[in-house]
């Protein structure tokens, strides 16, 4: 069978030639490769190698080993971050240290870093006619720098804080002591800037300082003269003089208050006790009186002299009467002692009175002269306050003065950052790598070689290859278990060709039944028109096809070469009418079966696809929406046998649809934007009809005869390709048989 998409697609390129041209002229290419590659390692052993060695920093806040633990009253330094990590990375890169590294290692006694140190006679013309500034006039520090920054990279270590310094050098021993010499100076410029830091700070707090301490004294001096002239004499902690004389007079006077109390209630409990003629000795300030102890005890003898002698003696005896008058004598002493103690209670009492009123006296003085210091404190507590201010601020400075002069050493104040790998000269040469040198150029010798013969073949036109009925095209043949499809395009409208093609085919010349015709003819059809004849012929169609007939032009085979080609639009014609129609709803059936979402749109004037695919013609269809009478939604409709659909033919007038018949093309691409193929069956339609559907000539022609009729194919071959259709797809019915619905199942 025969396939092809256009009249322009004349030519193909021809791979299997182009890869054959490649290896008949393998020995220009084998030739080309070896070249290349010995070309590319003699450039590289010539070139004078390189090495390139690097020194690694870490970035970190460091403080001197005398500082570490000690609790300063300073305020932290902030830790670092990327920002301080990426200005470090451009100090290293800075031009001031590369001109120190330079001068330190004489780098421009080097021919390698100063080439203008030795210029050439050319150079020395362009001089001397003043056409070229005169390199020596610069300094040797400023001629190294551009050799030296062309050979230095320094980065920072990804999501770290180490800083890479990486130079390269024709030395390998100047490799890697450029790099140390580079983090030695960048140290000692932290430190020394430390250093410089420290020392402007002394130079400028000494001054600070002497001001501060005349500051300091002079406050203190106007507080000691304010508390002098103020009689604000401090006695202790937050207090005055006054204060303190207050709180005591109090303290004093409470104490005399609680004596004299106490003091008048002992006197009370006396009086009372002898002004009811009751014992006295059960007070306590009476029997705490020696003399009343000495008298009890006289009273206790008497008392046991009268009791014992009253055994002996009658009671008028003159000893008893003696006695006697011993015991109450002695009873009167003590009554009289006893008021002698209440007289002395009483002036206890009186004395305590008189000592309250002193107090009180005093306090009221000393509420005055509190009063008057808490006015006049008011002035102190304000010198005091800047006296303190100028104190503690003095006292921030000699301690600000004292750290800065302790780290006015050179080994007192570290870097911010350290050595943590060392620069080694290299072992092996960074540039040039000679063995992957050498193969690249292999590589680029056999591609340049091999494009050159894909060029020479292309435009010579041996790599091309043109498409021909004797010629098919490559990548056009598509197998299948036993089954080959290719194709075999027609190449101009030479009907004795077509003839023999079809003779060849095995198709016998066989009368068909009218056609009915097509949509794209504006013929008015009746539904009923399409009538049970049209099953008659389709079962003909399988019964008298003739088993000669090749595989190659079955519906099978044209189902599986629009899968395998990935064909979007086929268009189907059937010069035979309805029985051409059945094979491409065959053709729509065995396509959906193989997996890919198909849809056949039916433009024939019989509606005979949409009957057997829907069993009815009374469905909304294309003419439908080309009239605007159904959405484009309700035109679709399921196929009763299959998972395809079909676009009915509709129930408008045909000639009013025919109208916008310029329509159906977009149609079409909406349809193929939605399903993987569309199958459009135009019936006998004519090669003006198709080419209106397809006016940019991109879709799959196919032929669908049934019942194989000579001379219609060769005529319709003829037609389509004088329209400039090189390609046409035959098929045939045979192998597959036709269904018309549920009701024929």
């Amino acid at each position: 069978m025969s396939g092809g998409y256009g009249a322009q697609d004349d030519v193909d390129i021809d791979l299997g030639g182009l890869a054959r041209a490649i290896w008949n002229r393998r020995g220009r290419v084998l030739l080309a490769t070896v070249l290349s590659a010995g070309l590319a390692f003699a450039v590289a052993s010539m070139i004078a190698p390189t090495f390139s060695s690097e020194t690694r920093l870490l970035i970190e806040a460091r403080e001197p080993a005398y500082t570490t633990g000690v609790d300063r009253s300073v305020v932290p330094e902030p830790a670092i971050d990327e920002l301080d990590v990426v200005s470090q990375v451009q100090l290293l890169k800075s031009v001031d240290l590369i001109k120190q590294v330079a001068r330190n290692m004489k780098l421009y006694e080097l021919p390698e870093f100063d080439p203008a140190a030795n210029p050439s006679a050319l150079s020395d013309i362009l001089v001397a006619f003043g056409l070229k500034t005169n390199p020596l006039d610069l300094p040797p520090e400023e001629r190294v720098l551009k050799e030296f920054e062309e050979k230095l990279v320094v980065y920072q270590v990804e999501k770290s804080r180490v800083v890479a310094i990486q130079f390269t050098s024709k030395d390998p021993q100047l490799a890697a002591a450029i790099p140390n010499e580079m983090a030695k100076v960048y140290l000692s410029l932290q430190s020394g800037a430390k250093l410089d830091t420290n020392s402007e700070a002394s130079r400028w707090l000494e001054p600070e300082i002497a001001n501060l301490r005349e500051k300091v004294r002079e406050a203190e001096a106007k507080v000691a003269q304010y508390r002098s002239r103020s009689d604000l004499l401090p006695t202790g902690e937050n207090a005055t003089f006054a204060a303190k004389q207050l709180n005591d007079i109090s303290s004093e006077l409470a104490r005399v208050r609680a004596e004299k109390a106490t003091a008048e209630a002992r006197a009370e409990s006396v009086r009372a006790v002898l002004k009811s003629g009751g014992a006295p000795d059960t007070l306590s300030d009476v029997v705490g009186s020696q003399m009343i102890q000495r008298l009890k005890e006289s009273e206790a003898q008497i008392q046991g002299q009268i009791s014992d002698l009253s055994t002996s003696l009658l009671d008028n005896h003159p000893r008893l009467k003696g006695l006697r008058s011993q015991l109450a004598g002695i009873r009167g002493q003590i009554t009289a002692e006893t008021s002698k103690i209440l007289a002395s209670l009483e002036n206890d009492a009186r004395v305590a009175r008189l000592r309250e009123q002193q107090l009180i006296q005093q306090l009221n003085t000393a509420k005055a002269d509190s009063a008057r210091a808490g006015e006049e404190e008011v002035g102190l507590k304000a010198l005091e306050r800047e006296a303190t201010a100028q104190r503690q601020l003095l006292e921030t400075y000699l301690a600000r003065y004292r750290e800065a002069t302790s780290r006015s050493d050179a080994n007192s104040t570290p870097a911010d950052a350290r050595v943590i790998s060392a620069a080694v000269p290299p072992t092996e040469r960074q540039f040039p790598k000679i063995l992957p040198i050498t193969i690249v150029g292999g590589v680029a010798g056999f591609l340049l070689s091999s494009v050159t013969i894909l060029l020479a073949e292309l435009f010579s036109g041996r790599g091309l290859r043109p498409v021909s009925p004797g010629n098919p095209a490559p990548g056009r043949d598509f197998t299948e278990g036993d089954e080959t499809i290719e194709r075999r395009p027609v190449a101009r409208p030479d009907v004795a060709a077509a003839r023999r093609a079809v003779a060849g085919s095995g198709i016998a010349a066989r009368a068909a039944a009218p056609p009915q015709p097509s949509v794209l003819a504006l013929a008015e059809v009746e539904d009923d028109e399409f009538s049970g004849a049209s099953e008659a012929s389709l079962a003909a169609t399988n019964d008298e096809a003739d088993d000669d007939v090749a595989d190659d032009f079955t519906v099978a085979a044209v189902a599986r070469h629009l899968v395998e080609a990935d064909v979007p639009v086929a268009i189907a014609v059937s010069p035979s009418g309805d029985a051409g129609s059945a094979a491409t709803v065959a053709l729509a059936r065995a396509v959906a079966g193989k997996g890919r979402r198909t849809v056949l749109l039916d433009l024939t004037g019989s509606a005979g696809p949409t009957r057997l695919m829907t069993g009815t013609t009374r469905l909304p269809g294309v003419t439908d929406l080309l009239v605007g009478d159904a959405p484009f939604a309700e035109i679709l409709h399921g196929d009763e046998n299959s998972a395809a659909h079909v676009v009915a033919r509709g129930n408008a007038d045909i000639k009013r649809a025919m109208r916008g018949i310029d329509r159906l093309s977009m149609i079409i691409d909406a349809l193929a934007d939605a399903y993987d193929i569309v199958i459009v069956e135009c019936g006998p339609a004519d090669v003006a009809g198709v080419h209106r559907l397809t006016p940019s000539g991109k879709a799959e022609i196919i032929l669908s005869i049934p019942v194989a009729d000579e001379d219609r194919v060769v005529e319709t071959i003829g037609r389509f390709a004088e329209a400039g259709y090189d390609e046409i797809v035959l098929m045939t019915g045979s192998g597959i048989a036709p269904h018309s619905g549920r009701r024929a199942a």
